[in-house]
């Protein structure tokens, strides 16, 4: 009797350390695509991002130009349509590594709302200020920083 509960405790574990594992490999290839392209709008939210805090902390030379160009992509890509970004389900939760949305996004969706809409006008203020000079910029770029931590202080698995 003993050895047959400690195998069974033995399977219950093994299934709850491997499952997100085995839910991974067996991933919906829509919930799949969906991750992917969420994952890439981060890609180039980062891309954009890294170029304005770069000039905002002086390690980059500030470029009117780059700095409008950079912000009207993030205020463009602020404004697209996610709905299909994130199904339910598609949560590290569900999936394991391939993602680090936590699963209060499904829980709290009009805070999740709330957070995004914060980083569309934190988006459309930058896009006003980046090439209206350096000081300008750096005065947009706590508020965008703070919007983007929102969410993801919230929403995302912390980084080991």
């Amino acid at each position: 009797m003993k050895k047959t509960v400690t195998a069974l405790a033995a399977l219950f574990l093994a299934g709850t350390v491997t499952s997100p594992a085995i839910a991974e490999s067996h991933m919906d290839p829509a919930v799949e695509a969906a991750i992917k392209a969420r994952k890439a709008q981060m890609q180039l939210y980062a891309f954009n991002i890294g170029l304005l805090g770069g000039m905002a902390k002086d390690a980059i030379p500030y470029d009117a130009d780059a700095a409008s160009k950079a912000a009207a992509n993030l205020a463009a890509l602020s404004k697209l349509d996610q709905s299909r970004l994130w199904p339910q389900g598609s949560d590290n939760s569900a999936l394991g590594e391939a993602t680090a949305a936590l699963p209060a996004i499904w829980a709290e969706g009009s805070d999740i709302m709330a957070k995004g809409m914060a980083f569309v006008e934190a988006s459309a203020a930058m896009e006003q200020a980046a090439g209206g000079g350096l000081d300008s910029l750096k005065a947009a770029i706590g508020p965008l920083g703070a919007s983007c931590g929102g969410c993801h202080k919230a929403y995302r698995q912390p980084k080991d």
